[in-house]
This record gives structure tokens, C-alpha cells and sequence, in this order.
């Protein structure tokens, strides 16, 4: 993500837009876009302050924060459930969520998606381990 801009210049726009001139005029005199002006000022107008807002998602967890305790048991319970049965199981519980959301979800518990987690590597590794390099 890119970097906001200074404070210096959120409060100079302000005030441009402030002494009687367009957005537009104020997005062609700093050379912004017409939208962060607007962005600015709406800014300004709902908290009373030009400092950016944080970006990114927050930690909150999204729809699946209240639930992990959920995926936990289930997976004690049953460790070889694939990510699209517990898109099933969660759907019983009246979440609409995607395979890849109970991925992230497993990866940030620190579990594996994998139903074989610690069995003897594959036969196709073991062959491609041992290739010799030609010259």
C-alpha cells in the first residue's frame, strides 16, 4: 500500500477548498485527484481531524472470529475434515464463507490445511531430491 499524504498537505487543501474554491480547482492546484479531495473533506467533516485513517483490514478476525473455537473442536474431533467440508460444517451454523477464508484461518492458528501433515514424504520427492545436476 502507498504511503498517505503529509499532514501538511491535507491541511493546505482544507484550507484551499475552505477559502471558496472547487475540489477540482483544489485538485488541480496540488495536482491530487479530484476524489481524495473529496475524500479529505468528507474526512474533515465526519471526525474533525485530516490525520489519514489506518490501512489495511483490521485484526478483527472477519466472519469467522466468533467461530474458531468451532474449527478447533471439529478438527480435534475429526483431523482429516478438508476445507471444503468445514465450508459445509460453518454453513450449518449459518456462515456463507469461502474455502480460502478457512484456509487463512487455519494458516493464522498455526494449522495445516493438509490432511497428511507428518506422514513420509511422496514417492515424486523422493525421486526429484535425488537428481544429479548435468554439468
Amino acid at each position: 500500500m502507498g504511503k498517505p499524504y503529509p499532514l501538511e498537505l491535507r491541511s493546505r487543501v482544507v484550507a484551499f477548498v475552505e477559502e471558496g474554491h472547487s475540489n477540482r480547482e483544489a485538485s488541480r492546484h496540488f495536482r491530487v485527484s479530484p476524489r481524495f479531495v473529496n475524500n479529505l473533506i468528507h474526512l474533515k467533516a465526519e471526525t474533525g481531524s485530516l490525520a489519514a485513517r489506518r490501512q489495511g483490514h483490521g485484526m478483527g478476525g472477519g466472519k469467522l472470529a466468533g467461530h474458531t473455537a468451532f474449527v478447533l473442536q471439529r478438527l480435534e474431533e475429526n483431523g482429516d475434515l478438508t476445507l471444503d467440508e468445514l465450508c459445509i460444517e460453518l454453513g450449518g451454523r449459518g456462515v456463507s464463507v469461502h474455502r480460502s477464508n478457512v484456509g487463512r484461518l487455519l494458516h493464522r492458528l498455526g494449522l495445516s490445511p493438509k490432511k497428511r501433515a507428518y506422514g513420509p514424504a511422496s514417492s515424486a520427492a523422493q525421486i526429484s531430491g535425488t537428481r544429479a545436476t548435468i554439468g
